[in-house]
């Protein structure tokens, strides 16, 4: 599928032909990935942070957030939830936060790997590089970064520059050679995203052989310039890529057919949207995974890096029955052991 092919579904609006469309995705998914949903234990280990983006509630600048940092028995202490729970990842998440030494995440990612049959991914925003394979060293399997959108004036726009200077596409291709599996993604709907670009950034997923995809709507923080409506700007008349749920499973649908191995959540964010079948939706339009949370009731609500985020005053009990039954409701299968990517296929040509 070339980019005016996906240009024209992301424009699409008629039921009837996007029918067509959640029929092609899910038939691919069931095709190259199978029925089962994988379950991956989201731990969010630290909300402090030292970035600015403009549309992230945990960015540094919002001074009326109760940060914290969990310690390593608390992370264990979810980590043994996972295991109980029969999932086959834990993915340990936080804002960019230097007090998450390498040598300390170092030590809990051996000590997962020595105490449990669990894989490890790690969401920790852009670090250097000898950090990066100190924890693969020690034995993490996955690591998620979003490069959010592939125009860079328009990330630039959003992300106020940070760090040692390399480029998320260019950490991603370093983790990589390092022999991890990479997950990346973009939000859809950025104030000034239009649907050239949105193509672009599926393009992008295919060019990168992405293992992990995820896509969420954009969902500003009222405590951010873009949810404070300081900084709007907007694409040029009908080009402006709507934020809504319906453009978010298309950008699912449309990323599973271009990408068929990979694996892609339905996320909490399509959730909060539709908190009745949002997951669902999601699932039956090309996903194959879903995040339930383990951060303890202590923290969870802190972690507010969109509002009103789904399922926010769940137990990590309640998320996981929860979750099993929707995913069983569907006719699908809980996925077991650690669910990684199945490559079937070599890498496609560049996209056009």
């Amino acid at each position: 599928m070339d980019r005016r092919r996906i240009i024209d579904w992301l424009r699409e609006e008629r039921p009837e032909r996007l029918a067509l469309l959640w029929r092609e995705a899910d038939e691919t998914r069931q095709r190259r990935v199978g029925d089962e949903v994988h379950l991956r234990g989201l731990i969010e280990i630290s909300n402090r942070c030292v970035r600015e983006c403009h549309y992230c509630g945990i960015r540094a600048g919002n001074r009326n957030l109760r940060r914290y940092r969990m310690s390593e028995g608390e992370i264990m202490a979810c980590v043994a939830q996972a295991r109980a729970y029969g999932y086959g990842t834990v993915v340990m998440q936080s804002g960019e936060d230097p007090g998450i030494t390498a040598d300390w995440m170092a030590g809990i990612i051996r000590r997962i790997r020595r105490e449990t049959p669990l894989a490890v991914t790690l969401s920790l925003g852009e670090r250097d590089e000898p950090d990066l394979k100190a924890w693969r060293e020690a034995g993490a399997d996955r690591y998620l970064l979003r490069f959010e959108t592939s125009n860079p004036a328009l990330y630039e726009r959003i992300h106020p520059r940070c760090g040692d200077g390399r480029s998320r596409l260019e950490i991603l291709r370093d983790l990589r050679a390092m022999g991890y599996e990479i997950g990346s993604g973009v939000m859809v709907g950025i104030p000034g995203q239009t649907y050239d670009d949105l193509a672009r950034d599926i393009g992008l997923f295919r060019d990168l052989d992405l293992d992990m995809i995820g896509v969420g709507p954009f969902i500003p923080h009222p405590a951010t310039p873009l949810g404070a409506a300081v900084e709007t700007r907007s694409a040029p008349a009908g080009e402006q890529v709507p934020a809504d749920e319906l453009m978010t499973y298309k950008t699912v649908a449309l990323s599973r057919i271009v990408c068929p191995e990979a694996n892609i959540p339905s996320t909490t964010a399509l959730a909060t949207l539709n908190l009745a079948e949002g997951r669902e939706l999601g699932l039956s339009r090309g996903a194959n995974v879903v995040m339930p949370n383990l951060t303890p009731a202590a923290y969870r609500a802190d972690y507010e890096i969109y509002p009103a985020k789904a399922c926010i005053r769940e137990t990590a009990e309640e998320c996981q029955s929860c979750l099993s039954r929707r995913i069983v409701a569907l006719g699908r299968k809980i996925g077991t052991g650690k669910g990684g990517r199945r490559r079937e296929t070599a890498p496609v040509a560049p996209f056009l």
